[in-house]
């Protein structure tokens, strides 16, 4: 079996069983599977003067939204895990990138967009970069365990966010702790209308590609990933095992802060002091359900996007409520890391409704 189809399987046992709990809440089932399924869609109607017209793009352009940021974060988490350290520091890269690309937005001015938002971008990437490197130079140098050390300079990072923003950048005209709203020359404008669908959706993809040009093509990327395979080999060929690592963690750091800069320039276009961490631990399941293909991280998000996106409208429609999406989403990601899951669940749901077609 092709790992596209192992992963589909993997995808429809979820579903199928994701059904049998909903079947187990409420009444109607099939209407909140339905509103699951199709909820991020847009709809086409046609109006009274015969055009056609688009609904549903606010749902639709969340999905692309939670995707090209996911898509980001996923490299930040799939990046050190080629070198087989496994960060969890995503969260705190994004907060550093997005602080930093806001700060230098407000303290830029009104300076043309071709020099903002370029500058915001960078300053984005590289203090998520540092962030990276900080946690790649205590592992490599101390041998700090990098769970414990991201895990920790998450917090560090949160907490310096919510201290700038509410004591250095606080806008006192509004009416909670957040930034003065960004210049519009530092900030991306809608590709779809009613949506903050902007050019970022083409970014991620983007940045995926050079990824796997950098991983397949280049000598760095041929160190990062014959030091995550095989370090004391790495180190007797001459490969410098712990530059290799630093580097991967830089690297992932730089993807996340483009997260952030997402966030902050082309999504909120300001930076409340309650941004919601989570989103670097979200990266980790797309990176999971990508099963370390770098270039399968877009689709690995498209797809966790879509059943986000989808269990809002399903929780909007019906009594379902979304944390039986959450369940699904385990229960997607248990059948793709376990090759033998899925098949068993399939034929456990089909002598079920076996079963119940007798008794019927």
């Amino acid at each position: 079996m092709t790992e596209g189809a192992r992963i589909a399987l993997a995808v429809g046992a979820a579903l199928a069983l994701g059904f049998l709990v909903m079947a187990c809440v409420t009444d109607q089932p099939w209407a909140a599977f339905r509103a699951l399924v199709t909820g991020p869609l847009p709809s086409m109607e046609r109006a009274a003067d015969g055009r056609l017209v688009m609904h549903r793009l606010v749902r639709f352009g969340a999905w692309l939204q939670d995707a090209t940021t996911l898509t980001l974060v996923g490299l930040a988490i799939a990046i050190p895990f080629r070198a087989r350290q496994f960060s969890l520091g995503a969260d705190g890269q994004l907060f550093m990138g997005a602080l930093a690309a806001a700060a230098l937005s407000l303290g830029l001015g009104d300076v043309p967009a071709a020099i903002a938002l370029p500058l915001a971008f960078l300053a984005a990437a590289m203090a998520g970069a540092a962030w990276g490197l900080a946690a790649g130079l205590l592992k490599t140098r101390f041998e700090a365990n990098e769970i414990v050390t991201t895990l920790m300079l998450n917090v560090v990072a949160v907490q310096v966010y919510r201290l700038i923003v509410g004591r250095v950048l606080n806008d006192p005209t509004a009416g909670f702790i957040t930034t003065p709203p960004l210049p519009g020359a530092a900030t991306l404008g809608p590709l779809i209308a009613r949506t903050n669908v902007t050019a970022m959706v083409l970014v991620a993809p983007a940045a995926v590609a050079a990824v796997v040009f950098l991983l397949r093509r280049t000598t760095l990327g041929y160190e990062i990933d014959l030091a995550g395979a095989n370090p004391w080999f790495a180190a007797r060929a001459g490969v410098p095992v712990a530059r290799a690592t630093v580097l991967a963690f830089a690297l992932g750091g730089a993807f996340a802060g483009l997260a952030g800069f997402h966030v902050s320039n082309a999504l909120l276009k300001r930076l409340p002091v309650d941004l919601t961490p989570g989103m670097g631990l979200e990266g980790i399941v797309v990176a999971l359900l990508a099963r370390g293909r770098v270039a399968a991280l877009p689709l690995a998000a498209l797809g966790y996007a879509y059943l986000r996106v989808g269990a809002q409208a399903m929780e909007r429609a019906t009594d379902v409520p979304r944390e039986v999406v959450l369940v699904i989403q385990a229960l997607i990601i248990l059948f793709v890391v376990s090759d033998r899951l899925a098949p068993l669940a399939l034929g456990s749901l089909r002598r079920v409704w076996m079963r119940i077609g007798r008794t019927a």
